[in-house]
C-alpha cells in the first residue's frame, strides 16, 4: 500500500497562521513568569490573535503582563489559569473582564509538561448573551412579583366575598332567629306566668299543663341552638368508635313511624361495614333530617332508601371530595322525590334557606347535617335532579379500633347513688349552679360549689380530696373549667371530672375527647341526664380495679 502524503496545502505552516488570524473565537498562549508578588504570580502573552482584541477590548497584548494591563483582576486571572498549569487539566469557566465590562467563556489547556510553563486560552465574549439572562430573570422575578400581587389581589377579593356572604348569612341567621326564639320564648314565659297566677290563686289543677308547656318551648329552643351550633361546627360532639348498622337497627323503626305508611323503607347495609369515631346520638340527629326531607319531597308517597357501605377514596377522588385520601364509612339516603332544581343545589346548606312552603321547615335541617359531618372529619354530598329524587351522603373516616360497648342506662340514679360523696360544682351562672347543687342534693350528695375558676382552685385548697368535679366549660376570672379540671387532676390523678356547657370550643374538649373518666353533658339538660351522668362516673370510681 502506498504511504499517505500529506497535503502541500496543510503541509505549509501558512495555513495554521490563516486559521490563527480569521478565526472567530479569540486565542492567546500565555507564559507563567515570576514576579514579586511570588513565583509564578504573573503571566506574559507570548502569541494572541486579532480576535482578542475584539472580544476584550484590549489592543497589543503580545509581549505585555497580566498585572500591567488589569492589575486588579490579576489574581483571579492567575488562579484560574494556575491551576490548569499546575494539574495539566483543561477547565470551561466564564467570567467577567470587569476592566472592559466584558463576559468571556473561556475554554483553557496546558501546552506539554508543566516546565513549559505554557498554557493555551481560547474564549468568546458572551455580554450580549449574560446581559440577556439577567434581563430574563429580572424578567421572571418581576412577573413572580406581579403574580403573587395578583393572587393577594384576588385572595383579598374572594375574602371580601366570602365575608359579605357571611354578613348575608348572619343576616339570615337574626332574622331566623329572632322569630323562632321570640316563639319559644312566648310560651316558656308565658307558661311561667300562668303558673304564678293560678299559684296566687290556689289553683293547681292546671300548673301539669303549663310545665308541660313550657318545658316544650325549652326542648325547642334547645333543638334550635344545637342546630345553629351544628351549622357552625361548635356543638359539643362526645364521638365514640360506632358500628352504624348496629344504630340502624332501632332507628330504621323511627324512620318508618315518622315518615307514615305512604313511604316504602328500605335498607341495604354492608355486613363487614368498617367502625367510625363519631357521636352516635348527632349521626341519628343528621340521618332523622335527611329522612324528614325525603319524606317531605315525596308528599304522594315513594321509596327511601338508607344505604351503608365502605369506600376507599384514592388522592384524585378524595381531592373531587375535599376530604383526605383514605378509608371512609358512607350513609347514603335516597329518595324517588320531587328533586332539587340546579338554581338551589348550590345553597342547601345555607342557613334557613328551604325549598319548603311557609311555615314547613326552618331550613336549619341540612346546616346541621353539614355541621355535623365536617366537625367530625368528614364530608356530605347531595345529588338531585327535578323529578328524579335526591341522594345524601354522608362520608365519616374509618376508625379502626373496635365499637364500644353502649353504656348501661341507669334506670334508678337514687339506688346507685353514694351517699356522703363530695361533689366540687363550678359554674357562673348562680341559677343554673343553684339548680345542680339541689338535683345532686337529692341523691344525697355532699356539694360544694364556687363560681369562677379562681374561686374553685381555692375550694380545692379546702376541700383537697372530692369524689367528682362538675365544670361550666367557659368561666370567667381567668380559668376556664378545662384549666380547673386539669389542675384538679394534677392534684389527684384520676379525678373524675364532668363537663356541663352550652358552648364549647372543640380545642378545650378535645383533649378528654374519649377519656372513660371524663363526660360531657351539653345545656340545656334534664335533671335526670345530670344525675344519671354524675352517678355513672362515681360507680365508675367506685369499682375495684382488677390487677392484670
Amino acid at each position: 500500500m502506498a504511504g499517505h502524503e500529506t497535503h502541500p496545502f496543510l503541509a505549509d505552516s501558512a495555513i495554521y497562521r490563516l486559521l490563527f488570524e480569521n478565526m472567530d473565537d479569540g486565542f492567546c498562549v500565555i507564559e507563567f513568569v515570576d514576579s514579586p508578588h511570588g513565583p509564578l504570580s504573573d503571566y506574559l502573552h507570548i502569541i494572541a490573535n486579532p480576535a482578542y482584541e475584539r472580544h476584550t477590548g484590549i489592543a497589543n497584548v503580545v509581549g505585555q503582563r497580566l498585572r500591567d494591563i488589569v492589575p486588579d483582576e490579576a489574581d483571579n486571572w492567575i488562579a484560574f489559569y494556575g491551576k490548569v498549569l499546575h494539574t495539566g487539566e483543561p477547565i470551561r469557566f466564564r467570567n467577567e473582564l470587569v476592566a472592559t465590562g466584558r463576559h468571556l467563556e473561556v475554554s483553557s489547556f496546558r501546552l506539554g509538561s508543566f516546565e513549559s510553563r505554557l498554557v493555551a486560552v481560547l474564549f468568546k465574549d458572551v455580554t450580549e448573551k449574560v446581559l440577556a439572562e439577567a434581563a430574563l430573570h429580572q424578567l421572571n422575578e418581576t412577573l413572580e412579583h406581579r403574580i403573587s400581587d395578583a393572587l393577594a389581589l384576588r385572595e383579598r377579593a374572594e375574602n371580601a366575598l366570602r365575608q359579605a356572604q357571611k354578613m348575608e348569612a348572619v343576616g339570615q341567621l337574626t332574622g331566623g332567629l329572632a322569630h323562632d326564639f321570640n316563639n319559644l320564648l312566648a310560651g316558656i314565659t308565658g307558661s311561667f306566668e300562668m303558673i304564678a297566677r293560678r299559684l296566687e290563686q290556689g289553683r293547681t289543677e292546671d300548673a301539669e299543663r303549663y310545665v308541660s308547656a313550657g318545658l316544650g318551648a325549652a326542648r325547642r329552643a334547645a333543638s334550635l341552638t344545637h342546630r345553629l351550633l351544628a351549622f357552625s361546627r361548635r356543638q359539643t360532639l362526645s364521638p365514640r368508635p360506632t358500628n352504624i348498622n348496629v344504630l340502624l337497627g332501632e332507628f330504621l323503626e323511627l324512620v318508618r313511624r315518622t315518615v307514615g305508611p305512604e313511604i316504602a323503607v328500605t335498607a341495604n347495609c354492608d355486613p363487614l361495614l368498617w367502625h367510625t369515631l363519631v357521636d352516635a346520638n348527632q349521626l341519628e340527629n343528621a340521618m332523622l333530617n335527611l329522612c324528614i326531607n325525603a319524606r317531605d319531597a315525596m308528599p304522594d308517597g315513594g321509596s327511601l332508601a338508607i344505604e351503608t357501605l365502605n369506600l376507599t377514596l384514592d388522592d384524585e377522588a378524595a381531592s373531587q371530595r375535599g376530604l383526605a385520601a383514605g378509608d371512609y364509612v358512607a350513609i347514603t339516603v335516597s329518595d324517588t322525590g320531587v328533586g332539587i332544581a340546579p338554581e338551589d343545589i348550590d345553597r342547601i346548606f345555607e342557613p334557613f334557606f328551604t325549598t319548603k312552603p311557609m311555615g314547613r321547615g326552618t331550613g336549619l335541617g341540612l346546616s346541621m347535617v353539614y355541621g355535623f359531618a365536617r366537625q367530625s372529619n368528614g364530608l356530605v354530598r347531595v345529588r338531585s335532579h327535578p323529578g328524579n329524587g335526591t341522594q345524601v351522603r354522608i362520608y365519616l373516616p374509618r376508625h379502626c379500633g373496635m365499637a364500644d360497648e353502649l353504656d348501661a342506662i341507669i334506670a334508678d340514679p337514687v339506688g346507685a347513688a353514694q351517699p356522703g360523696a363530695r361533689i366540687l360544682v363550678v359554674d357562673d351562672e348562680p341559677t343554673v349552679r343553684m339548680m345542680m347543687v339541689d338535683a345532686l342534693g337529692l341523691l344525697e350528695f355532699d356539694c360544694i360549689e364556687a363560681h369562677d375558676g379562681p374561686s374553685a382552685i381555692a375550694m380545692l385548697d379546702r376541700h383537697p380530696e372530692i369524689d367528682l368535679l362538675v365544670t361550666d366549660v367557659g368561666l370567667p376570672g381567668g380559668l376556664n373549667g378545662r384549666q380547673v379540671a386539669d389542675e384538679a387532676r394534677r392534684r389527684q390523678p384520676g379525678l373524675k371530672v364532668l363537663f356541663v356547657t352550652g358552648y364549647a370550643d372543640s380545642v378545650v374538649l378535645q383533649k378528654d375527647a374519649t377519656e372513660a373518666d371524663v363526660a360531657v353533658l351539653t345545656k340545656p339538660f334534664a335533671i335526670d341526664d345530670l344525675q344519671q351522668q354524675a352517678v355513672a362516673l362515681l360507680e365508675m370510681a367506685s369499682k375495684p380495679v382488677t390487677p392484670v
